[in-house]
C-alpha cells in the first residue's frame, strides 16, 4: 500500500516531508540532470566545433524545446491522473489511461513532426544568416525523427513516477547519457569513415538515443512485474472519446502552461539572435546554465505533486497542504543555495562552456542575472506543479501568459531593444531580455503561490478530483 494513504490527515512533521519529497525527488533529478546534460555536452562541444554552429545550436535548440515540452506537457496529464487513482486504489484504470496516453502521443507526433522538419516560418522571425538558417534547419529535420520515441519514452516516465518508481526512469536516462558523450564525439568531429557534422552531427546522436529509450520503455511496461497489475497490453483497444477527452482536458492547458514559459524564451533567443551571432551564443550558455539548476526545483516539484496527489486520492486533504508548502520550501531554500555558488563560481562555469573571450564577455554579464531569476524559476515550477496536482490548471496558465509574454517577453522587448530611447546602456541588448524574464518569473510565482494558498483550503476529494480532470 502507498505510504501516504497510512498517514494520518493531520500530516507529517517539516522533515518527515521532506524525506518523503526527498526520496522520490532524486531519481527524477539524477534523470533530468541526465538529460539535460544531453544539452551541455551539445553545446560545449558544438562550441569547440564552429561558433556559427553554436549559434545555430542555440537557435534550433530552443525552436525544438518549444515542440517538445508543449507536446509532452500534454501528456504529463497522465501523471496526475495515474497519481490519484493509484493512491485510491483503482488500479484497473490505470492500464487504460496508459493505452489512451500511447494513441495520443502518436497524434501529437504528427503535429510536432511537421513544425520541426519545416521551421522556415519560425526562423524568419530570427533573421538568421543564411549560413545559420541553413546548420539550424538541419538539425531541426534531424530532431524530428526521434520525436515518436521521445513521447512514447514520456508515456513511460509519466506511469513510473506516478506510481513511484522514478528510478526505473532514471537508469534508463543515465544510460543514454554514457551512450550520448561517445556519439556525440564521432558524430560532432566525425572518425572512422564519418565526415564531422558539427550541430547536426548531435542531433542524430540524440535522434538514435531517443529511439533506444522508446524501446526500452515499450519493454519495460511488458516484462517488469510493476507495471503487471495494470495489465496495458493484455488487450488491444482504440481511442476512447471519453478517456481522451479527460486527458486533452487536463493536459492541454498543462501543454499550454509549458508552451507559454518555453515559448517565452524560444522568442527571446530569437530576437537576441539579431543582435550577432556573439551575443547568440552568450545567450546560449546563460539559457543552458539556466535549465540546469531548473531541474533541481523541477524534480522537487514533480515529487511533491505526486505525493499531494496521492494525500489527494486516499482524501488526505490536511496532509496534501501540508506536503504542498513543505516542497514549496524545500525548492525555494536550495535554489537560495545554488544562487550563492553561481555568483561565486561565474567564470569558472562560463570557462567551461567556451574559449573563445567574445563569447565568454557576452555570457558573464547574463550569468549573473541568472544566479538571481533562478530563485523566481524555482518558486513558480514548484507552485504550479503543487497547483497541478489539485487539478488546477486554467488560472496557471492565464497567469503565465500574462506573466511571461506580457511581462517577459513584451518587457524583454522593450528593454532590449530600447523601446522609446529611454534605457540605460546595461539594460539594452540581451541583458534587458533576461532582465525582463527574472521580473515574469517573480510575477508568476508569487501569483501561482497565492492561488494555491486559496486553493488549497477548500476539501478536494478523489471523486471530484477525477470529475474535474
Amino acid at each position: 500500500m502507498n505510504p501516504i494513504v497510512r498517514e494520518s490527515p493531520l500530516g507529517a512533521p517539516f522533515l518527515a516531508n521532506l524525506r518523503k519529497i526527498a526520496v522520490l525527488a532524486w531519481p527524477l533529478l539524477i534523470g533530468q540532470l541526465a538529460i539535460i546534460a544531453f544539452g551541455v555536452m551539445d553545446t560545449a562541444m558544438v562550441g569547440r566545433y564552429s561558433s556559427t554552429d553554436l549559434a545555430a545550436l542555440g537557435l534550433g535548440a530552443s525552436i525544438y524545446i518549444s515542440v517538445y515540452i508543449a507536446l509532452t506537457g500534454i501528456l504529463t496529464a497522465l501523471q496526475p491522473i495515474v497519481g490519484l487513482a493509484y493512491g485510491a486504489g483503482r488500479h484497473a484504470e490505470i492500464g487504460e489511461d496508459v493505452r489512451q496516453a500511447l494513441w495520443l502521443a502518436a497524434a501529437l507526433t504528427a503535429i510536432g513532426f511537421l513544425i520541426l522538419y519545416f521551421p522556415t516560418p519560425l526562423l524568419q522571425l530570427a533573421h538568421a544568416p543564411d549560413a545559420l538558417r541553413e546548420r539550424t534547419v538541419a538539425y531541426l529535420q534531424i530532431l524530428a525523427f526521434g520525436l515518436p520515441a521521445a513521447l512514447v519514452f514520456r508515456v513511460y516516465s509519466a506511469l513510473a513516477t506516478a506510481v513511484g518508481h522514478p528510478r526505473l526512469v532514471m537508469f534508463l536516462q543515465v544510460g543514454a547519457l554514457a551512450l550520448k558523450i561517445p556519439l556525440n564525439l564521432w558524430l560532432i568531429f566525425g572518425g572512422l569513415g564519418v565526415p564531422a557534422a558539427g550541430g547536426p552531427g548531435c542531433a542524430l546522436a540524440s535522434t538514435l538515443l531517443n529511439w533506444l529509450l522508446g524501446a526500452t520503455a515499450l519493454l519495460l511496461l511488458v516484462k517488469l512485474e510493476v507495471f503487471r497489475p495494470f495489465a496495458i497490453f493484455a488487450r488491444f483497444c482504440w481511442p476512447v472519446r471519453k478517456r481522451q477527452f479527460a486527458l486533452l482536458k487536463l493536459g492541454i492547458p498543462m501543454g499550454a502552461s509549458y508552451l507559454i514559459e518555453v515559448t517565452s524564451y524560444t522568442f527571446m533567443a530569437l530576437f537576441i539572435a539579431r543582435f550577432g551571432t556573439t551575443t547568440l551564443a552568450g545567450h546560449q550558455i546563460a539559457a543552458n546554465l539556466g535549465a540546469v539548476l531548473y531541474m533541481t526545483p523541477l524534480s522537487i516539484g514533480i515529487a511533491t505533486s505526486t505525493l499531494v496527489a496521492r494525500a489527494l486520492g486516499a482524501r488526505h486533504d490536511a496532509a496534501a497542504r501540508t506536503l504542498a508548502r513543505h516542497g514549496i520550501v524545500m525548492a525555494c531554500a536550495i535554489a537560495c543555495c545554488f544562487c550563492a555558488i553561481v555568483l561565486a563560481l561565474r567564470p569558472l562555469i562560463v570557462a567551461g562552456y567556451t574559449t573563445n573571450e567574445h563569447v565568454t564577455a557576452a555570457a558573464l554579464p547574463l550569468v549573473l542575472i541568472v544566479a538571481i531569476y533562478h530563485i523566481c524559476d524555482a518558486l513558480q515550477v514548484a507552485s504550479a506543479f503543487v497547483l497541478r496536482a489539485y487539478r488546477i490548471v486554467i488560472v496557471p496558465t492565464a497567469i503565465y501568459a500574462v506573466a511571461l509574454w506580457g511581462v517577459g517577453l513584451g518587457g524583454g522587448y522593450l528593454l532590449g531593444f530600447n523601446i522609446g530611447g529611454v534605457v540605460p546602456p546595461w539594460l539594452t541588448g540581451a541583458r534587458g531580455f533576461w532582465v525582463a524574464n527574472t521580473l515574469s518569473l517573480a510575477v508568476a510565482g508569487v501569483a501561482l503561490l497565492f492561488y494555491w494558498h486559496n486553493v488549497s483550503v477548500r476539501p478536494v476529494h478523489a471523486d471530484e478530483a477525477r470529475d474535474a480532470a
